[in-house]
């Protein structure tokens, strides 16, 4: 008989967002008058941008005749997307990188759950805490995670909260950790690491032999001088990190599907004889092997978001959502309430007034206000006391969320 995979019974019943929606729709079952607005998942409001729109209609064009149809692409991605990636994200800061270790993906939440393939079972990881939940739940999937405790934690993961009292700088791990996860800018917490610290990172990577797993997905919202824009505008990173990057929240590909995934050459892991293994070539054979490739007309696009009106038009979205957050953020302060991020990045953090549970405040504002954000607990044992907003709705959302959660709180 066929045995199931019991890593997956260890998972909690639901998705963190899908547990969400559940509620919602609940109580729009029972509230079916109530206009709800929704803070909460942090999906894009804004329609694509002229450029891509143009892009995609050409692409499709080409996709309707003979002569310019294409079936499978490359698993890599095309390679005038890897090429545009290659002198737009990378070259003005000074990173030097080859085509070949750029892989384009569907996005990077699915780069983010696979990347664990690469390494054996039994490697220990860790984590910020609070964390995005894919990172995590990738690798109970896979056995890796141990078991959960009853204060929310896995056995087999180190933690390393990022907290009001320590800035939301994480602390370096006290041992030697095999893999580490790092978000920046941060999703949940919407904090940035400055170069100094990131720079700490890296050389622990370095003397320890740990391999860091960087989630760079919002790095289009900073806005303040001298945060890096991705690890390898530190020194040594190329030897130690793997880069994910998405269109996702850059230009509205919530919808459409794209990112891309960095494995330089010179990053290695090691057999159990001590002989070093590239993980570019082994990266290459897995997306070969279980993956057909991002669409010619999702990547077109793409390669459109770096064309002169392309990026305007990009920014402005970007200036859009970050005009939402410092709504948010203004206001919310203004109520007394402590709330971080929201400056490089369209998320903002915020503790739960008088110690109110996450969950219980995501119920109260839902029920007295109609507005969805989403319980700090799901994130991580961290996140307990605190709610994440997002930025992305409109700008008469925003402004209509804002005054009903200030009549609310008052």
């Amino acid at each position: 008989m066929a045995l199931v995979n019991e890593h997956f019974l260890k998972l909690p019943d639901n998705y963190l967002f899908a547990d969400i929606a559940k509620k919602v729709n609940a109580f729009k079952a029972t509230h079916p008058h109530a206009d709800v607005i929704s803070l909460g998942i942090g999906d894009v409001t804004r329609p694509l941008c002229p450029a891509v729109v143009e892009a995609m209609h050409r692409a499709t064009d080409e996709m309707a005749a003979g002569a310019t149809f294409r079936g499978y692409g490359p698993e890599q991605g095309y390679g005038f997307l890897r090429e545009a990636i290659l002198k737009n994200d990378f070259l003005p800061r000074g990173i030097h990188l080859d085509t070949n270790e750029i892989f384009i993906n569907d996005g990077a939440k699915s780069d983010t759950g696979n990347i664990q393939e690469l390494v054996r079972w039994d490697n220990s990881i860790g984590v910020t805490d609070p964390i995005y939940p894919v990172y995590i739940d990738s690798n109970v999937m896979i056995g890796r995670a141990g078991l959960k405790g009853d204060d929310g934690k896995w056995s087999n993961v180190v933690y390393m909260p990022c907290t009001a009292g320590n800035n939301f700088v994480p602390q370096l791990p006290d041992r030697r950790v095999d893999i580490i996860y790092l978000c920046y800018p941060n999703n949940p917490t919407g904090t940035v690491l400055p170069k100094d610290e990131l720079k700490k990172w890296v050389n622990y990577a370095l003397k320890n032999d740990t391999l860091i797993f960087f989630d760079a997905a919002y790095e289009a919202y900073i806005q303040s001088p001298g945060i890096p824009h991705s690890i390898y505008e530190i020194k040594g990173a190329r030897k130690v990190a793997v880069e994910f990057h998405s269109y996702s929240k850059t230009a509205g590909f919530t919808g459409i599907r794209c990112g891309y995934t960095v494995v330089p050459k010179e990053l290695t892991a090691a057999a159990l004889d001590g002989e070093r293994i590239p993980l570019n070539p082994l990266w290459n054979r897995r997306q070969c092997t279980k993956f057909n490739g991002t669409s010619y007309i999702s990547q077109r696009a793409a390669e459109a978001t770096y064309t002169p009106e392309g990026k305007a038009q990009v920014k402005e979205a970007v200036d859009y959502y970050m005009r939402n957050a410092g709504t948010i953020r203004a206001t919310l302060r203004s109520l007394g309430l402590d709330v971080y991020g929201g400056v490089d990045a369209p998320y903002l953090w915020v503790k739960t007034p008088g110690g109110m549970g996450s969950w219980r405040f995501f119920e109260q504002m839902l029920y007295d206000a109609h507005v969805v954000c989403t319980p700090g607990v799901g994130f991580g044992p961290s996140g307990e006391g605190y709610v994440r907003l997002t930025a992305f709705g409109s700008e008469d959302d925003c402004a209509e969320a804002m005054a009903r959660i200030t009549k609310w709180l008052r």
